[in-house]
């Protein structure tokens, strides 16, 4: 299946086709939201799911929730309970969201039967089971039982096998996909088949590796590629540029190279960075003795955490009001450290006001925007990070093929 395949189309229905009153509605949800003390530091995945939750609590569903927190291993961590999501998701609808302290067995059945007619549960943290991420046939049998039917709203979970995305899928004749799921799937999907021109993709983050895939796919699609982040350092030490002591990917240089040269056989420009900001250390997300770098070489002893102000302007005048397409892929600095964030929030400023359709592209972007108090001037922002990743590399998404 190619990702042209993966749009909404008659082959995945819709929550309009559905006739939910008095039914069990299995709805995977992402609330793998952040924690600290127990408490939710950053709700917009819970926000991102309520159209969908309305929708069926509207309808009379009687709406069974379930999601993943964290990476527990197959065991019950305290620390990464759903409970404090079951709490702030009944204040976000409000209205009481039943919690189940297991998601199958006899905890969830007495949640389930606790469910009246436009009522909402959750159930505890899936991957508590290490058969979740197993996708166990048998554990995805647990999970359908008390479930007529099947929603996913879940996009940041659609490129993982997991019993809760394909196979209860597969065991629920029903089944759909939310309006989270069906917007992203039509976004994304605008911008890999069908974008207006001139179309340009920012791409940032910390490893080439991460990104081949798509930046091979956007050589065939893009008129322009802006290259921020650590991942430049590779680009730029592939052509000789001294990058001090920089992350770099040694042993991707060659592939650098390689990409550099085929965008030019191409036609396709690639903008690297014309100067920088630098530390003289990082620790996280502090960093020491930030400083501006006049053009593109980076000293012996120094760490390259953002483009710098030559930069800046080039690229917001490259960017102009003619640009018809926007994908934007990972921040250009480091922008949680106090004096790294002026390339990403200068690009994300820009973009706002842009009149081209502007998609992010989920994980630290979408986290940059929503910091900058930018997420809803832009056209979509995704909150798949890895998923939209490889959606738009091409791949398939076992999430969006179970709703077939």
């Amino acid at each position: 299946m190619t990702s042209s395949d993966q749009r909404p189309s008659t082959s995945i229905r819709s929550l309009a086709d559905l006739d939910v009153r008095h039914r069990v509605v299995f709805c995977r949800v992402d609330y793998n939201v952040p924690l600290a003390a127990g408490r939710i530091t950053d709700d917009r995945r819970i926000v991102a799911s309520l159209p969908t939750l309305r929708v069926l609590i509207r309808n009379g569903a009687r709406v069974l929730c379930a999601s993943h927190l964290g990476r527990p291993g197959g065991e019950v961590k305290a620390e990464l309970s759903l409970a404090p999501v079951a709490e702030r998701l009944g204040e976000r609808l409000d209205v009481p969201v039943r919690f189940a302290e297991d998601c199958i067995g006899d905890a969830a059945e007495a949640l389930v039967a606790s469910l009246a007619p436009g009522e909402v549960g959750l159930l505890e943290n899936l991957r508590f089971h290490a058969e979740e991420t197993r996708g166990d046939d048998a554990f995805a049998r647990a999970l359908a039982a008390p479930a007529d039917i099947y929603v996913n709203d879940a996009f940041g979970t659609a490129h993982r096998a997991h019993a809760s995305v394909v196979g209860v899928p597969a065991l629920l004749e029903e089944r759909a996909a939310g309006l989270l799921m069906e917007k992203e799937i039509r976004s994304l999907s605008r911008v890999l088949d069908a974008p207006e021109r001139p179309y340009v993709a920012i791409l940032g983050g910390a490893k080439v590796s991460d990104k081949i895939a798509l930046i091979e796919k956007l050589l065939e699609r893009v008129d322009s590629i802006f290259i921020g982040g650590a991942m430049a350092y590779t680009f730029q030490k592939s052509r000789g540029i001294e990058i001090g002591d920089s992350l770099v990917e040694n042993d991707k240089l060659d592939l650098a190279r390689d990409l550099l040269e085929r965008a030019s056989a191409r036609g396709t420009k690639i903008h690297l960075p014309l100067d920088h900001k630098s530390a003289a250390s990082i620790d996280g997300s502090r960093v020491t003795e930030v400083r501006d770098e006049a053009n593109e070489t980076i000293p012996a002893g120094r760490i390259g955490v953002d483009i710098g102000p030559a930069t800046r302007a080039a690229w917001i005048a490259a960017i102009g009001a003619e640009t018809r397409t926007v994908l934007w892929n990972g921040p250009p600095g480091l922008f949680e450290a106090a004096g790294c964030e002026q390339g990403t929030r200068q690009l994300a400023e820009h973009l706002a006001t842009s009149p081209a359709f502007r998609v992010v592209g989920g994980g630290d972007t979408a986290a940059a925007v929503a910091r900058f108090g930018l997420a809803d001037r832009f056209d979509h922002v995704s909150t798949g990070g890895g998923a939209a990743l490889d959606f738009l590399s091409g791949a398939t998404l076992p999430g969006v093929e179970a709703l077939r």
